[in-house]
């Protein structure tokens, strides 16, 4: 098991996160993101897929003219 690097004494376990992303005058807020998430701290780690799948949502908003936009993550 992955040990927090931020407090470094609290275990990753399998949970969710909310994670906003923010580009000049567009906020993005996607709630129930899959993350390993600190016991200790509560700091979240998302991982590379699904960082990937944020980023690929969030240009499609941008292009589409979203301002201020909240969604549930969906697995792709």
């Amino acid at each position: 098991m992955m040990q927090c690097v931020i407090c470094k004494h609290g275990e990753l376990d399998a949970g969710t996160t909310t994670v906003t992303l923010e580009r000049d005058d567009v906020t993005l807020v996607f709630k129930d993101v899959p993350a390993r998430v600190c016991e200790n701290c509560g700091e979240s780690y998302v991982d590379e897929a699904v960082t990937r799948q944020l980023l690929k949502e969030a240009e499609s908003a941008v292009n589409a003219g979203v301002e201020v936009d909240i969604r549930h993550f969906r697995a792709a």
